[in-house]
Parts: structure tokens; C-alpha cells; sequence
């Protein structure tokens, strides 16, 4: 009777274990929040669901993640697509260096989706603008903050120091900042562009992610993995994503476009909120809706 009840207990605790592993891999996992870069959304200490069905959960192998090696990721069908303002999970596109894409399976960050493939993108006096939508985008009044410091040389001297700054993709020739940037196209897959200097220095990490080549320039002409190219057709879609806290945010702002494969899911729920400086749980704050 004993020898029965043990195999039910192992065969009830192995298929609990493979539910909690399939759960994971393809409908909610949970991330907790480091910083305050989404504040007042999201807190430090905050615990959250990440619904993985909304994108569609992805497929890669985990081994070539650790080891750094060549990545395919494949995406299952997901029930909605990625929409403005919609809060995210994703992998850090530079985890090493900021002018190469890379892969940290451990390294994620929590954003709002500002931008979506096809949409061109501005700043203007530290504000969010999209070409044809109408709807406002990330935090307004964290805007308005940054628009008021930036009024002023002295805070724009003191955003200087913090090299917070300038922006994207950091080229003198373009000049831009986290006050005045754009216009900025964000391709999506099937998009073609015409190489020339703005074109490169924009999307050069993404086109030489996509081909695994280096995409270089010599006289006045531009070689991908050493064959002369003229024009550039995208494989991937792309994002736009920023911080809530817009002061205090290493967004796209800095280091440019995401790609969607990157994209862990949305962010659904806070299941669990710690407050870090007290270690007391902040109760109003257990399962708050996201978006």
C-alpha cells in the first residue's frame, strides 16, 4: 500500500512540475522590478505576471543562449500584437556593448512600447510624437518634468553630467537628444531603405544582427560581408521603447530599436510587492492590473 501512495505522490509531482515548466514556456512567467525607471507604475520590489500568449511564447534553445552562440528564435501565434503604450518584458539588445545587438537570457528590462514597426518617431521638448497617432504616449506628466529641466541650461548642463543627455545613435552629424530626435522610422520586415551616412549610422546594428556581417564604408560605398550593396530590405519588425520615468531611464533613447524577437511578453499583473527600504508588503498594490 506504502510502495502504491509513493508512486502516486512521484507521478503527481512529476506531472505538477512538467504544468509549472509548460506554464512558463508558453503562457505566464513572472519578472520582479529592479528599478524605478517605470515608476510610478511600477515600483522596485514589485513581482509581476508576464503574459506570454499576448506576443506569442518563444522557442530557442537555451543552451546556445548560455553559450553565447548564434540564436534562432521562433515565435508561436499569439492572441494580439504588440499596441502603443503596452507595457513589456524583454531581453536587453546590448548586453556587452552598445553598438553590437547581443543575447542575456538572464538580462531583461520592463518598458513601454512607444513606437511600433512603420511608425516614425519624434521627440519634441522631451516629448513623444508618432506620425499619425492621436493618443498620448508614455508619461505625460514625467515629460512635462523633463520638458521644465531642460528649460533651463542649468538642467541641461546637469542632464549633460549624467550623460543622459544625448541620444541615439550619438552622431554629430544628426545631433539628436533626449529634448529634439527624429525624425526616426522604425522598419518593419519588408521595409527596403537607400544606404547613405543617415541610414547607416541608424540602423547599422540591426542590418548587421540580421546578416551576421559587418556592413562597411569605402569610398563612398557600402560593402555587407564584403559584396557592395546599394539598398537594404529588413527581415525583422522593430520597436521603440521607453521608460515611464523619463528622466531616469536608459530606454531606446539611448540605445536605439528593439527587436521583436526580444519581446518576452506583457507585462498583465503585480502578483506580490515588497517595499525595499521597510521589507513590508505592500498590500494595495497586490494584483494590480497592468494596461
Amino acid at each position: 500500500m506504502m510502495l502504491k501512495w509513493s508512486w502516486r505522490f512521484l507521478v503527481g509531482t512529476a506531472l505538477l512540475f512538467v504544468f509549472y515548466v509548460l506554464t512558463q514556456i508558453f503562457l505566464f512567467t513572472s519578472f520582479s522590478i529592479p528599478s524605478d525607471s517605470m515608476c510610478p507604475l511600477l515600483q522596485p520590489g514589485d513581482n509581476v505576471l508576464v503574459n506570454k500568449c499576448y506576443a506569442g511564447a518563444r522557442l530557442f534553445s537555451l543552451e546556445d543562449a548560455i553559450d553565447h552562440k548564434p540564436l534562432h528564435i521562433r515565435r508561436m501565434p499569439g492572441t494580439s500584437d504588440i499596441l502603443h503604450n503596452d507595457v513589456v518584458i524583454f531581453n536587453f539588445p546590448y548586453p556587452e556593448r552598445w553598438d553590437s545587438i547581443g543575447f542575456d537570457v538572464m538580462l531583461y528590462y520592463a518598458k513601454r512600447c512607444i513606437a511600433l514597426p512603420g511608425d516614425t518617431l519624434e521627440i519634441k521638448n522631451g516629448h513623444y510624437r508618432v506620425s499619425g497617432y492621436g493618443g498620448s504616449l508614455g508619461n505625460i506628466e514625467s515629460q512635462d518634468e523633463l520638458a521644465r529641466i531642460m528649460s533651463t541650461e542649468q538642467g541641461v548642463q546637469w542632464l549633460i553630467k549624467q550623460n543622459c543627455y544625448y541620444a541615439y545613435p550619438f552622431d554629430s552629424l544628426l545631433n539628436w537628444n533626449i529634448k529634439e530626435l527624429g525624425p526616426l522610422y522604425i522598419p518593419r520586415a519588408g521595409d527596403q531603405i537607400h544606404l547613405e551616412h543617415s541610414s547607416v549610422v541608424l540602423y547599422r546594428q540591426l542590418i548587421e544582427w540580421e546578416q551576421g556581417a559587418k556592413l562597411t564604408e569605402q569610398k563612398g560605398c557600402y560593402q555587407l560581408g564584403g559584396n557592395e550593396i546599394t539598398n537594404y530590405t529588413f527581415q525583422k519588425n522593430y520597436y521603440f521603447m521607453g521608460g515611464d520615468k523619463t528622466e531616469n531611464s536608459r530606454d531606446s533613447r539611448y540605445w536605439g530599436l528593439l527587436p521583436e524577437e526580444y519581446i518576452v511578453g506583457k507585462v498583465w499583473r503585480i502578483w506580490k510587492s515588497i517595499d525595499k527600504s521597510t521589507g513590508t508588503t505592500r498590500w494595495e498594490r497586490i494584483w494590480k492590473k497592468i494596461g
